[in-house]
Parts: C-alpha cells; structure tokens; sequence
C-alpha cells in the first residue's frame, strides 16, 4: 500500500494531502495546474524535504515527522520520468538505457532487450537524443527509469509538452508497461483521457487537498471530478471484457456485469478487459421501450438520483450492473415525468465511446 498524509506551507500554498493507493498498479493524481499534484511527487521523491506527517511504501517508511525520519532521496530507489525526458545528450539512446541500468541494486538477464523490446526502441539504440522526437525521448526516459529497478516510478506529466499524434503515440506504452511489470506508479496529469488510459486508481486534487480517491469508476460518479472535467466531459466510467468482436461491422461486444455494450472494435481483442466512458451528454432516456432506432445501445435501468447543475439535470440511472449519468433538460424531465425510482430506457451510439483497453486480452476459460 502506497500511504501519503503530508501537510506542508509553502508561501500562499498549503497542502494537505491524504490518501492510501493499493500497489501495484497505476495511481493517477488529477487535477487542475496548481492544485499541488507536483509537489506530492516531489515529496515522494524526496525533492521536497519539509512538512508534517507520513509517506510510506508497503513496510518502508520514506518519511515521518513525528519519529524524525527523512529518508534521503537517493536511498528511496524511486525512478522520476519529468514532462521533458531529461536525457543526457551526448549519450546514444542505449547509452542513456545503460545509465538507468547500472543503477539497478541486481542485474536480471535479458532485462535491457525485454524493456527495449517492449518500448519499441530496437532501431533507436545508436540515435543520439537530439535526433528523436518528442514521443521517442519520453520512451527512453522511461526505459531509463524503469531500467535502475525502482520500487517506485513517478511520472509527473510526462506527456504534457507532447502535442496530440505524440501523446498518443507514447500512451499505449504506458499501458504496455504497466500490464507488464509490478511496479507501483504514480502518474500525474491534468488531461483526464490519459487517466482513463492508464490508471488503476484514481486521486483527484483542488487547491492543495485530495477530493475524491478511488477505484476510476467509482470516483468518476463524484461532483468533485465533475467539478474539475467541467459539464461536457462529466460521466460514467465502467469496466467490462470484450466477449465478441463483429470484424463486419467494426463492433466489440463488452460484458458490463449482466449488461452489454457495442462499442468500437478498433484496437480490442477478444477475452480483453476494456474501460469505457460513457459521457452524459451522449445518454439519451426513454420512458417507453424505443423501436426501429439506429441506436446499438438500449439497456434497462432505473432513475436513482436528478440533480440540477446548472447545465441541465443531471439524472443517475441504475441498470442493475453499473449506474450511469444522464444530462438533459428540465423540461424534459418534466415531460417524461422523471423522479426517483421512475424506470427507463438508457440509449447510447456505439460511436460515442471511446474504450480503452485496461489489461492484456486473456485466453478464453473453458
């Protein structure tokens, strides 16, 4: 377990920050710039050696006021990858891998070729890293943290000065990296498609304090992240496995619990479990059982909550595997005669979703 409960002053800004994160797996610090995402990492560094309270990884305790401990930086074994990749310039891209290496505590056989092979960086090793492009430095950066065995990997927006074709470029490594090794990270970022993409947990920040914490799902439903994503990109995160994929139609059939979805096939395969998010503008309800629509999606469900937002209502609908969001108008709340307990017909185009694979596809069970 990843535990933080850190206070610190620094000028106007205060942090105070608690949470606890199960390891491994991929702890995302979200949040608006100068919210104080940086300086949480920072103090797990150990960057930043101030403050009142406890950071901890499993049975090692990096930091704690009370007892007097400060444990320093270079002894953490925390690998740090910044928003630019930091690489030493007159080194070749395996000079910097072997940099990372030689700071490994043991030396496992064939862990370079594996981690080169799985960075994609085969035809890099003898590039110098003024000749690479953004995406490709971020991509040794990583190679280079991952390469000195950290117990630890810090990402502090790593993809912030990537533009878009980059960001997505280095992404999928990411996810590869996690699926593949049991190193806990945490990963920072403002850009709340990078989080789907990649996390296993979820700690969302405001103004130096910790908001809402937990599984993406669950925290996806809270006002806090609304707050933050802002009314457009507001609503539902669930997990599903992809049980079909239709290569005619370019479709893939997603168990969510006993609901399922059609969504894109493009990247998935079958057995693979997949994250999806479903965005309230594209939810549309109906009170009578829809026919002869284009709609792929048409799940039953059940109005748990409305609540008004100031950009429509904002109804909350259990389906019976997973609870959604819906934004429509008052009027039309009105009209449909909506309220607590009224049951409805939940509509979303297979279109609107954009999944992202959350683990390697596994082999069908027998």
């Amino acid at each position: 377990m990843l535990q933080v409960d850190i206070r610190l002053q620094r000028g106007a800004f205060r942090l105070d920050a608690n949470f606890t994160a199960p390891v491994p797996g991929v702890t995302a610090l979200f949040g608006r710039s100068g919210c104080g995402k940086t300086t949480v990492v920072n103090l797990l560094a150990g960057l930043i050696r101030q403050g009142e309270g406890r950071l901890s990884l499993g049975d090692e305790t990096w930091f704690d006021s009370a007892r007097g401990i400060c444990v320093p930086a270079e002894r953490r074994r925390i690998g740090y990858v910044f928003q630019d990749a930091r690489l030493f310039p007159h080194y070749t891209v395996r000079g910097n891998l072997l940099y990372g290496a030689a700071r490994g505590t043991a030396r496992a056989s064939g862990a370079f070729e594996e981690l080169v092979a799985l960075l994609g960086l085969e035809s890099l090793l003898e590039r110098r890293p003024g000749s690479l492009s953004g995406g490709e430095r971020q991509r040794v950066a990583l190679g280079r943290a991952l390469l000195a065995q950290p117990r630890l990997l810090l990402l502090d927006e790593p993809l912030a000065s990537l533009d878009a074709s980059r960001r997505a470029e280095v992404l999928p490594y990411l996810a590869r990296l996690r699926d593949h090794y049991a190193i806990p990270m945490v990963f920072v970022s403002h850009q709340f498609d990078e989080v789907l993409h990649v996390a296993t947990h979820l700690v969302v920040m405001d103004e130096g304090r910790v908001v809402a914490a937990g599984d993406v799902s669950a925290v996806s439903l809270t006002p806090a992240l609304r707050g933050i994503v802002g009314p457009d990109a507001a609503g539902a995160v669930v997990e599903g496995r992809v049980v079909g994929i239709d290569a005619a139609s370019e479709l893939a059939t997603v168990a969510i619990g006993d609901d399922m979805l059609r969504v894109s096939s493009r990247s998935l395969a079958m057995h693979q479990p997949v994250r999806v998010q479903l965005l309230a503008r594209d939810v549309i309800l109906a009170v009578e059982e829809p026919r002869g629509l284009s709609v792929r999606n048409q799940l039953r469900g059940r109005v748990r909550n409305i609540t008004a937002d100031g950009s429509g209502d904002l109804v909350e609908v259990e389906t019976g595997s997973v609870t959604l969001l819906a934004r429509i108008t008052p009027a039309a709340t009105r009209e449909l005669s909506l309220a607590p307990g009224t049951a409805v017909w939940v509509l979303v185009k297979a279109v609107s979703f954009h999944p992202h694979a959350t683990g390697p596809a596994a082999e069908a069970v027998a």
